[in-house]
């Protein structure tokens, strides 16, 4: 059966319900979200003359909640505009409007007794054939079908969206008996290529694959931090970034999700464990009980482990709670030997296996947590998984992990981790033993490209089922690789397309990157058809090397900045006029020269979470590789016959100027970074296949190699008169200082084509001479230098 969704019902609309109703908007599907008419009037209703039965009254609950969705930061839209998509009601007048719908999704409370009384409603109104789900985090999903319709039960299953559903990538989808396996295929192919989810298929045990497996992570922790005697400072320093997890790390994340939330759910794993090995692990700590009677239960009510305060001067500060007395106390700085030792170390699978080797208490508390973990994530297949990397997929898409629990334990060695967690107290699944006594010695293995797990029950490495819709560059890297150099590796994806990727630190471009473009054209221009500018790393491009400009500048060394500005210019222009198709695959942060590499790209095919930008006013520049040049050429093609207000010079002007960078791919395009013609990618595993096929589709419909340009209108003087006195106006009124006004009078004058009498055609060499002369020049103020400088010492900007 053919299944295609256009509209969806969500029933509930509190903070999952009204943020899954706006994630389905940002796909364009129209959606209808519903909630419970009040019972009351409020205050102010009751001023107005209102009664129970006006249908602003009735709404008011979804309505309410619809708009603090959209209005919370970060966004759960793409675009705010997108809300419109979304139209509200309730569950007495608008339940029968869910026979319009293709799939309704119960996002109501976790009460089983609420959840069968709205699908009595939803039996007497839903179309039949369409998809029936739940998002319940921990009701098992069978007992929600009890007194349902055979056709409710065929098309019924769980669909558990992780909170923030636009950022965490975690659906977790769990049938039931009844379910049919068409329901379950459908679901895991839409939540990947249209939802942009790694869909994970669960099993219904309790808490399922993610939350069972994290919370024990949790609790494991808590008991490691009492054994080793760390402090919360402590824990939350071992378990964020340095070993591949969240900034939140530990006890930030609990404040953020809610203590009551993580006891509920180990409450709940106690109640349902008596064939847990771990149950007892799952008894909430005394000190944590007390936080809940204390109402400490993070975010939510103002403090938890965290407190933020002010101090005398009024200045915000952040306290930490001592659990010996239970009395908050300043933050204390964090050293360790063994953490000191990892910061040189890029690689994550390394750095943990350093960690794990170190023997001061900070190691001894994190291989604590490891084994533990090991020994828990590997009981626990089959029971809420057949299949190992289901367990990696959850614990990396819903808690932000950057690896696996079984990732985690290759990184160390299968056989060595087994050896050394026994030693420890602890003892892995029996099946993890046979697999070593078959010389089998980790969990993952690549061959030829492709990843593969290790399956228990044909106790053989399998491939991850849907992988091949990925193009995976960690994969590839070796026998696929073309040339590299310390910045860059450039790797045959096949079928005739050459992906350049960047692996400098925060990807910034410098020499060898500059380098690594070159030669990636010269190579793919000789032996390939295409090329791709993307990689696996957190983010697509922090920009270029500002330190870099920064030392030059400090010994005025302007040749030298003259030369790598135009270096970075000419790569940019060979990039754009080359002899094959070049395609763009940004995410995560795009910005400076990151975004000016996109806009020189023939085509952009971007991942949904891009934000880009051209940030350089904010460390007292202008766009210096091509990025002024671009998207004054870009407003110049926009122009309207005859228009003479300059409306969108003056919008383009206003984006560099204010440093515009947008939230999502979406405000890209809005932004004029990308154009109409680009594209977007919901789920970023598939954004380099995604480019490939796009270069394809250039290549083979005949690519020709383009002409530079030489009639890009510029508007000379009068524009130019426009911006300078708008700019005075802002500096008079102390909208922007000295500086500000410097720049912005700098850029002005490029974007006009200088000081010409009249709009005159030029070419796109005359531009980046004149975005050269005007960068190299505020390399030479000292307010320029400060702010490089408080980028570079502090990452935040200054307003000088």
């Amino acid at each position: 059966m053919k299944r295609i969704i256009k509209k969806v019902a969500v029933l509930g609309s509190g903070v999952m319900g009204s943020r899954i109703a706006c994630h389905f908007a940002n796909i364009g599907v129209k959606v209808l979200l519903l909630d419970i008419v009040p019972k009351e009037l409020t205050p102010d209703e009751e001023k107005k003359g209102l009664t129970l039965e006006n249908k602003n009254v009735r709404n008011r609950i979804v309505n309410s909640s619809l708009q603090a969705a959209v209005n919370s930061n970060p966004s759960p839209l793409y675009r705010k505009s997108d809300a419109k998509l979304i139209q509200t009601g309730n569950f007495e007048d608008n339940m029968k409007d869910i026979a319009t719908a293709d799939w309704t999704i119960e996002v109501v409370v976790e009460n089983l007794k609420i959840k069968k009384i709205v699908y009595d409603q939803v039996e007497q109104h839903r179309k039949p054939g369409t998809l029936i789900t739940s998002n319940t985090s921990g009701i098992p999903i069978h007992l929600m079908l009890e007194g349902r319709s055979d056709d409710f039960k065929k098309h019924f299953c769980g669909s558990h969206f992780f909170n923030p559903p636009r950022y965490l990538k975690l659906l977790e989808v769990i049938p039931t008996p009844e379910t049919d396996r068409e329901v379950v295929d459908f679901l895991m192919h839409y939540g990947d290529l249209y939802l942009g989810k790694t869909t994970v298929l669960a099993k219904d045990t309790p808490a399922f694959i993610a939350n069972r497996v994290g919370i024990y992570g949790i609790m494991q922790t808590l008991k490691a931090m009492e054994k080793t005697g760390l402090t919360i400072d402590e824990v939350d320093k071992i378990t964020g970034p340095i070993v591949g997890r969240p900034k939140s790390a530990t006890f930030r994340t609990l404040d953020v999700v809610g203590l009551d939330t993580t006891v509920n759910v180990a409450n709940g794993l106690y109640q349902a464990g008596e064939k847990d090995e771990s149950r007892d692990l799952f008894k909430i700590p005394d000190y944590v009980q007390k936080m809940v009677e204390n109402k400490w239960l993070g975010d939510k009510t103002g403090q938890g482990f965290y407190k933020k305060t002010k101090d005398a001067k009024g200045k915000t500060e952040i306290l930490t709670l001592d659990l010996n007395t239970m009395e908050y106390g300043p933050k204390q700085k964090v050293k360790f030997q063994s953490l000191e030792a990892l910061k040189p170390i890029d690689d994550l699978r390394k750095r943990i296996k350093a960690f794990s080797g170190q023997t001061d208490k900070a190691a001894q508390f994190f291989n604590e947590t490891l084994f533990g973990l090991f020994q828990y994530v590997s009981n626990r297949i089959p029971e809420i998984s057949d299949e190992l990397y289901r367990i990696d997929d959850a614990l990396r898409a819903g808690f932000g992990w950057e690896l696996g629990p079984f990732e985690y334990w290759d990184a160390i060695g299968a056989r060595e981790g087994v050896q050394r967690m026994i030693e420890a107290g602890y003892k892995p699944a029996p099946w993890v033993e046979e697999m070593l006594n078959q010389q089998k010695e980790s969990f993952y293995i690549v061959e030829n490209g492709t990843r593969r797990y290790y399956d228990i029950d044909t106790k053989e490495y399998k491939a991850i089922p849907g992988a091949e819709n990925f193009i995976i560059l960690n994969n590839l890297r070796g026998s696929n690789t073309v040339w590299k150099n310390s910045g860059v590796t450039l790797i045959d994806i096949g079928d005739g397309i050459l992906n350049v990727e960047f692996h400098t630190k925060m990807n910034t471009i410098g020499g060898d990157v500059v380098a690594g473009l070159n030669k990636g054209v010269d190579i793919a221009e000789k032996e390939f058809r295409g090329m791709v500018v993307g990689n696996d790393a957190a983010n697509f491009s922090a920009g270029a090397n500002v330190a870099l400009i920064y030392m030059y500048a400090l010994e005025q060394e302007y040749d030298e900045i003259n030369f790598m500005i135009k270096q970075f210019q000419d790569t940019m222009m060979r990039m754009r006029y080359s002899a094959i198709p070049v395609v763009g695959a940004p995410h995560g942060l795009t910005l400076g020269g990151g975004c000016e590499l996109n806009l020189h790209c023939d085509h952009v095919q971007a991942a949904a979470e891009t934000y880009m930008g051209l940030v350089e006013f904010g460390v007292g520049l202008i766009p210096g590789g091509g990025g002024t040049k671009e998207m004054t050429m870009r407003a110049a093609d926009m122009y309207a016959e005859g228009d003479i207000e300059y409306n969108d010079l003056k919008n383009v002007f206003l984006t560099i100027g204010m440093a515009k960078v947008s939230t999502s791919a979406k405000e890209a395009i809005d932004l004029g970074y990308m154009r109409k013609s680009d594209a977007i990618t919901i789920n970023s595993n598939r954004l380099i296949a995604d480019a490939k096929a796009q270069a394809i589709l250039l290549a083979e419909a005949g690519y020709t190699q383009p002409v530079q340009r030489t009639n890009i209108k510029v508007q000379g003087r009068g524009a130019l008169g426009m911006f300078l006195t708008g700019a005075n106006a802002m500096y008079t009124g102390r909208y922007m200082s000295e500086h500000d006004l410097k720049i912005s009078q700098k850029l002005a004058y490029v974007m006009c084509g200088g000081d010409l009498s009249a709009p005159t055609e030029v070419s796109e060499r005359y531009l980046l001479d004149l975005e050269r002369e005007a960068f190299l020049s505020l390399t030479g103020e000292r307010k320029t230098l400060e702010r490089i400088q408080s980028i570079l010492t502090t990452g935040k900007p200054l307003r000088n």
